[in-house]
């Protein structure tokens, strides 16, 4: 059965998707979905691809997903025996996989996603960053990177000593903030930033990456 990825190049959901997929050597068909265009919100995506009018949408014969961490959790848990394991077999060790991958959708994602936006895409679009909003954001990740300095002392990876979705889920916004002033925070941290150095710098992320000068 073949696999799909609907989705938008630049779209940090898209691109963790994707990452999943090409950790997993797996073979896929990428669908472009213009969302200057709005074809996210035309009738037929919304009917029949994602009713909340998101990318990226995954499709697997007739399986279709939305919401980029629940199919990156499809895909390594379908294809287990493919490529790089992106999940621990054991309950202990998953459950600090879990663990972390919480920690990034709730509060890694969020703050770092709005520092993103600021600092990266508003000016992007002609747009004034706001840097009261910059310098509240900065003062909030402070603190969290304190925790991932602590954590990375422990084990190399956040979910243990290889390589996990609670690693891979950070990709897409760890990619855009480290351009910025805020790549600092994370150089101040040395295991936070050996941490943030080796997952950016795999094969699967580079081609992830390399889609944004195509």
């Amino acid at each position: 059965m073949a696999l799909k990825v609907h989705g938008t190049v630049g779209s940090p959901a898209t691109f963790r998707a994707l990452a999943a997929l090409h950790e997993k050597d797996l073979d896929f068909e990428f669908i472009p979905v213009n969302l200057s265009a709005k074809e996210h919100k035309s009738p037929q995506f919304l009917a029949h691809k994602n009713p909340f009018g998101q990318v990226p949408v995954f499709e697997h014969g007739d399986l279709k997903l939305f919401e980029s961490r629940a199919i990156t959790k499809y895909v390594a848990e379908a294809f287990a025996d493919k490529g790089t394991s992106l999940i621990h077999k054991d309950p202990k060790k998953s459950a600090i996989q879990t663990v972390w991958t919480e920690v990034e959708a709730q509060k890694f994602d969020p703050t770092v996603a709005k520092l993103g936006w600021e600092i990266v895409l508003k000016p992007k679009f002609g747009m004034t960053t706001d840097e009261a909003v910059v310098a509240e954001f900065e003062k909030k990740l402070e603190p969290l990177l304190d925790v991932y300095e602590k954590r990375l002392t422990e084990s190399k990876y956040l979910g243990g000593d290889s390589f996990t979705l609670a690693d891979l889920h950070h990709l897409p916004t760890l990619q855009g903030i480290m351009g910025t002033k805020v790549k600092s925070q994370f150089d101040a941290r040395p295991h936070v930033s050996a941490w943030a150095s080796d997952i950016l710098s795999r094969p699967a992320w580079v081609k992830v990456a390399s889609m944004l000068t195509k």
